[in-house]
């Protein structure tokens, strides 16, 4: 994956995870005087949710659209609009044409920069609650048990902290020596409750993720925000147990005060104490608040729709995209030759004809062509621009016949092409897809910053002149054509992106980024210039004519675009 496609990827997960945090304080407040348990489990899966992505979910309903036939009526529709709500932020969306330059040479080490900075505070937090952990570990080590009947072990300990549940798997009670003598009977009959209501809600495990989530989203101020009310709505639910099994409050709240008058709050918040959250707010809540309702049917049913609206939307999305990638609809996808052939060229042939060859009718003919020479023409691209690959895709010459279907033919336009590209889109596309289907190509694109030309006006008198490309009758080489080389060189029928993109593969072999400003297409015959001139010094020819034509080349640092073969092999038979 490319720094530009994770980062939109990651940017994508956080404003969800965002979104999920709005829609829990959302149904938070809605049930503000329901049970706090409802409420710190609502907060709990916001939290997950920064370690489930939705494209987890997605992957899930493409996986049940294979085992499950559903219908596709009008799913492409209904997949664009689902897949611009969950990632409306794409590459394109933050590095935009114009600002290629700036945003290649950021994308260079803003990244190793943002990772570097991530790592040193997840490092600093994990060290942190390392250490807190070992040392309340020590402390359960050297305590000693104690005679008390409760659900988990109980340990005496020498040290002055508040008693509290340590430990996830296997939990023990720590209680500091001598609170016995520092309480009633009736009151810590109810801290002891007060603590076996943590253990049989699995406090310790719960907070131990959330803290896992804070660790690795650190940067998040909602995730800091969370475990806030994570906090304060597991120790509510605590106190409200308590109320409710027949302890008096003020009994419970004296008992709270007097633990906070003698002992320490524990290191950590996924050890489960007696004093967390604001205890002003704690205890006024203890002395003052009615038996929480308990959900209503209509509060159920919001609960209920929630869940299944966050789970069902982007499995449902899953579904839509598996359907709409079904090997049914992929041939549909994407524009496909009705019938193609592929041939090896006999390596020992005495004459090897190479180039590109489109006929009237439409039909595509690449002459010689490596498989290399293909990808170049299917994407675009120039040969020093593809990386990867194995020596055969460089050697091993093919001849295509390829005919596009009869509804292209009939509307085909101008298939202007050089001797080694093709001009029209579609066709194009149709290569591509035949590179993918016959070849098993995969690539990808990567950018990074390094050397380019800028064409740019020198200042001296342009000697271009512009064509009524709607009245010309296009030669077979739009480009700088072998015909035009022969009769003294120049230039036929050329837009300046397109002498760029000729400059780029052919004479100075890295990126020319037309910087000109002229649209339209431009003639221009040089009488100075020869096929055996051209030839003895290629590029300070091509050189010369740029000046001749009023332009120049300026080196600069820029965006230079790679793409990278992941995976060929030898083509099918036909």
């Amino acid at each position: 994956m490319s720094d530009l496609s994770w980062t939109a990827a990651l940017v994508n997960h956080l404003w969800q995870s965002t979104a999920v945090v709005v829609i829990a304080w959302l149904l938070a407040a809605a049930l503000k005087k329901n049970h706090a348990r409802v409420r710190y489990w609502i907060w709990f899966a916001a939290s997950v949710k920064f370690l489930l992505p939705f494209s987890l979910l997605i992957a899930a309903g493409e996986w049940l659209r294979s085992l499950i036939p559903v219908p596709g009526a009008g799913q492409p529709a209904v997949a664009n609009v689902m897949e611009q709500v969950t990632q409306p932020f794409g590459q394109a969306q933050f590095f935009d044409a114009g600002s290629a330059a700036v945003a290649a040479h950021h994308a260079s080490y803003w990244p190793a920069v943002l990772v570097a900075v991530w790592l040193c505070g997840a490092l600093a937090l994990a060290i942190r609650f390392g250490l807190a952990w070992a040392k309340m570990n020590a402390v359960k080590r050297r305590a000693r048990p104690f005679a008390l009947a409760a659900e988990v072990p109980v340990l005496s300990s020498s040290e002055p902290i508040e008693p509290g549940v340590f430990g996830i798997v296997r939990p023990v009670l720590l209680l500091p020596e001598g609170i016995p003598e520092r309480l009633s009977a009736e009151q810590m009959r109810a801290i002891v409750t007060h603590e076996m209501c943590h253990v049989r809600r699995r406090d310790n495990l719960t907070f131990a993720i959330h803290m896992v989530v804070e660790t690795l989203f650190w940067f998040h101020p909602m995730v800091w925000w969370i475990g806030s009310r994570l906090i304060e709505e597991r120790e509510r639910a605590c106190d409200q147990a308590v109320v409710q099994a027949g302890s008096e409050a003020q009994v419970y709240a004296e008992g709270i005060l007097n633990v906070c008058k003698f002992y320490v709050e524990a290191p950590l918040a996924c050890i489960s104490g007696v004093t967390g959250a604001d205890l002003k707010k704690r205890i006024a809540r203890i002395m003052t608040e009615q038996v929480a309702r308990r959900l209503s049917l209509s509060r159920l049913l919001l609960l209920g729709v929630a869940v299944a609206l966050a789970v069902a939307i982007p499995v449902a999305l899953g579904v839509v995209r598996a359907e709409t990638l079904s090997p049914e609809s992929k041939t549909n996808a994407r524009p496909s030759f009705e019938v193609a052939t592929i041939k090896p060229v006999d390596p020992h042939a005495r004459t090897i004809k190479v180039g590109v060859d489109i006929d009237p009718g439409g039909t595509v003919r690449l002459n010689g062509f490596t498989l290399k020479a293909m990808i170049e023409a299917a994407f675009d691209t120039s040969y020093w621009q593809l990386k990867g690959g194995e020596d055969w895709m460089d050697k091993q010459r093919y001849n295509v016949v390829a005919k596009p279907p009869e509804a292209f033919r009939q509307t085909m336009p101008d298939t202007r092409h050089t001797l080694f590209t093709i001009k029209d889109e579609r066709l194009r596309q149709m290569l591509q897809t035949l590179l993918i289907e016959r070849f098993q190509l995969k690539v990808h694109r990567e950018t990074s910053t390094g050397k380019v030309y800028l064409l740019e006006r020198s200042g001296k008198t342009l000697r271009l002149k512009p064509v009524d490309v709607a009245a010309v009758n296009a030669s077979p080489y739009g480009n700088l054509g072998e015909t035009s080389w022969v009769e003294g060189w120049g230039l036929y029928n050329e837009t300046m992106p397109e002498l760029a993109n000729f400059a780029s593969g052919y004479e100075m072999h890295r990126p020319v980024l037309d910087r000109t400003g002229l649209t339209g297409a431009f003639n221009y015959r040089s009488a100075h210039e020869d096929w055996s001139t051209y030839q003895a010094d290629p590029d300070g020819s091509f050189l010369r004519l740029i000046s001749e034509l009023g332009l120049k080349l300026v080196p600069a640092t820029g965006p230079v675009e790679m793409l990278v073969i992941d995976h060929a092999e030898r083509p099918s038979a036909n």
